[in-house]
């Protein structure tokens, strides 16, 4: 499944009852702190990013997702855990 046809059935799905994918989110935000230069993310998105973590909602895994996706392809980031969470969540998504 590419990028793109994983961010269609990303904003086609309901993740409502979908613990393990709402933790799977929450994991890829939680280390944003340590990549967030290596992203290229700016203070305000790493600040929205990590208000997600605390008011996670289901119409806020498009974003998480496009986040995870960036860190999967990311040659800089070199953290093996972040990079798991990140594709521990695409593969969720895959799988839902």
């Amino acid at each position: 499944m590419n990028d793109e046809e994983l961010k269609n059935k990303c904003e086609s799905c309901d993740f409502y009852d979908d613990n393990d994918l709402m933790s799977n989110c929450k994991a890829v935000l939680a280390n944003l702190d340590e990549c967030k230069e290596d992203l290229g993310l700016s203070e305000e998105e790493t600040e929205s990013y990590l208000n997600m973590v605390e008011n996670l909602k289901p119409q806020d895994v498009s974003k998480v997702l496009t986040l995870a996706l960036k860190i999967r392809e990311s040659g800089k980031i070199k953290n093996p855990e972040i990079k798991n969470d990140a594709s521990r969540l695409i593969r969720a998504i895959e799988m839902s």
